[in-house]
């Protein structure tokens, strides 16, 4: 038995609904009572990116055509590690299955193995207990086996990768300690089970049958996805020419080997096949002689050429609000940007992601040219950050994620881009901002992308929000809709007292600093603006010392306030 074309579209599009009913389901599985990115819900937009486009294809499709179009939809969707860390699980379906009428068993084996290289290559230092170990997991056993029926195939998938679930809290202490499961892992197991109902002969699963699939877990079944953000990846740049074009493919050309003569010929090299176009990067002594070679693979659009010696560095770490994102969800998107060419006489331009009409002008005030909306519980994807690069004339635009869970959506921005991307691996607000304010337009880009993220580095933030959802975390129960306070991401404090909760947390920070000299204290839109004044006022006199403090009206949702302290 095989899979056809057909067959593969329409499992794609029911793993895509099976989530996307169940999304809800999903973001419940978070013992961090924060409101934040939603695992589900990245995962199910992720996914979902494809449906449009599968569902426009005929019948008569191949696997090859089928997985190649989820997969550059994916891309373009990814939202949030987990949604990365997805659309490169499925980008394995695409590479194993190219050029292929019909699918094998043996074929879906190297499509999993493929996409789980693929993602942990993506995270440098992969944690074992998450989605990766799911899938991993679930490709071990199928490759193993020797079953040769496809659809039988898929039910050991799904046996392997629930096991391998099940075993999550066993190698993350943060799930032991409550009794959890990894939601990324759950995710991928919807959405494969999704695609099960299909190989097994059944109809897709329809988008409509949320109400019936959103039944909640208890605590006993709940789980909270884990990534590393320690992401990092550093290239010395020796030789003097950046060069950058696309190559629309003749027939058989090999991506492999246009990669193999740029390495000769040069260094930091990236060639990325996507859909019909190889993307080609490389730093040569001689663009000519690369761009001369790579003609043979078909014919070459969107050059860009730079006279440079430098170094690429780029470095990866690790109520209300929420009523808004829902609605924002089902509204048409704010990320509108015209697309602009790259004007040779702009060395440098900037991206923020930031939400609020106030945050976006500290960020235009600071000199960043697009503002993706966008944050803590609004992911922007891929495709929304490569929209905003686009629209900057410069020859490298600095991203600025200013949150942990969008830096692996601007990573993959970089394969894509028709520019150059710096991804600075801001994880706050108050680090972009002080970031930006660290910006030195006669440097090189190595020279400022250390010092911005040095300076980043150095900022400590404080967040206060509300509790999401009834939790117990480190002993204390927490009750839903309670005041908390973050300090670098740790919970610190509850309590029903707003002003007393945020400049206690100031001063708990600017004590835990020592040397503080500046406090910015960032007002969210549930806050008026004497309120603001008023709190400033406060952290003023509690502080005390020579300590600064400055209040910004941000309108952010989600977060009451932010404070930055340095």
């Amino acid at each position: 038995m095989t899979i056809s074309g057909k067959i593969l579209r329409d499992a794609i599009i029911s793993g895509a609904n099976n989530i996307q009913n169940q999304r809800a389901r999903v973001d419940e599985l978070n013992v961090f009572p924060v409101p934040d990115g939603d695992t589900g819900t990245n995962m199910a937009m992720t996914v979902g990116a494809s449906v449009p486009e599968l569902e426009a294809m005929a019948d008569s499709c191949t696997v090859a055509e089928a997985s190649k179009t989820a997969a550059s939809a994916m891309l373009r969707g990814a939202r949030g590690n987990s949604g990365v860390i997805t659309s490169l699980l499925f980008r394995g379906f695409s590479k194993a299955l190219a050029g292929k009428k019909e699918a094998t068993a043996a074929d879906l084996v190297e499509a999993l193995q493929k996409g789980v290289e693929g993602a942990y290559k993506a995270v440098m230092k992969p944690t074992e207990g998450t989605i990766l170990t799911v899938a991993r997991v679930a490709g071990e056993e199928a490759s193993a086996s020797a079953i040769a029926d496809p659809a039988e195939l898929w039910k050991l998938v799904l046996s392997a990768g629930q096991r391998a679930l099940d075993n999550t809290p066993n190698q993350l202490p943060v799930l032991k300690k409550a009794g959890v499961v990894d939601a990324g892992g759950q995710g991928l197991m919807i959405i494969f089970e999704g695609m099960q109902q299909v190989f097994e002969g059944g109809e897709p699963i329809r988008a409509e049958e949320a109400a019936q699939n959103k039944a909640k877990l208890d605590s006993s079944a709940a789980g909270k996805g884990v990534y590393t953000d320690d992401l990092m990846k550093v290239e010395d740049i020796k030789n003097g020419y950046c060069t950058q074009f696309l190559v629309h493919k003749n027939e058989g050309a090999s991506s492999a080997k246009l990669r193999a003569f740029c390495e000769s010929n040069g260094d930091s090299v990236v060639v990325v096949e996507d859909d019909e176009v190889i993307n080609c990067h490389v730093h040569t002594a001689d663009p000519g002689k690369i761009l001369t070679h790579a003609i043979q693979y078909g014919y070459l659009t969107n050059f860009k050429i730079e006279n440079m010696h430098e170094q690429f560095l780029a470095r990866q770490k690790q109520g209300k609000g929420l009523e808004k994102q829902k609605a924002a969800e089902q509204a048409p998107s704010v990320n509108e940007f015209t697309y602009a060419a790259v004007d040779p006489e702009q060395a440098y331009g900037f991206v923020a992601v930031a939400a609020g009409e106030g945050l976006k002008s500290v960020f235009t005030d600071l000199g960043v040219n697009a503002v993706v909306s966008g944050g803590q519980t609004m992911n922007p994807s891929t495709e929304d950050i490569v929209s905003a690069v686009q629209s900057v004339p410069a020859k490298t635009v600095f991203v600025l994620p200013n949150n942990k869970n969008i830096i692996m959506a601007a990573e993959q921005a970089q394969k894509i881009a028709d520019r150059r991307i710096v991804v600075l691996p801001t994880r706050t607000i108050p680090q972009g901002i002080t970031a930006m304010l660290n910006f030195d337009p006669e440097a090189e880009v190595d020279a400022n992308t250390i010092a911005m993220m040095q300076a980043a580095d150095k900022v400590s933030t404080g967040l206060v929000t509300f509790a999401a959802r009834d939790s117990e975390f480190d002993g204390k129960k927490i009750k839903k809709g309670e005041v908390m306070a973050l300090e670098n991401g740790k919970i610190v404090n509850t309590g029903s007292d707003l002003t007393k909760i945020t400049y206690r947390l100031a001063r708990s920070i600017a004590k835990s600093k020592k040397d503080a000299q500046f406090i910015t204290l960032i007002s969210g839109c549930d806050v008026s603006e004497e309120e603001a004044e008023h709190t400033a006022d406060l952290i003023r006199s509690k502080v005390g010392g020579d300590v600064e403090v400055t209040c910004i009206s941000g309108g952010q949702p989600v977060y009451y306030y932010m404070l930055g302290v340095e």
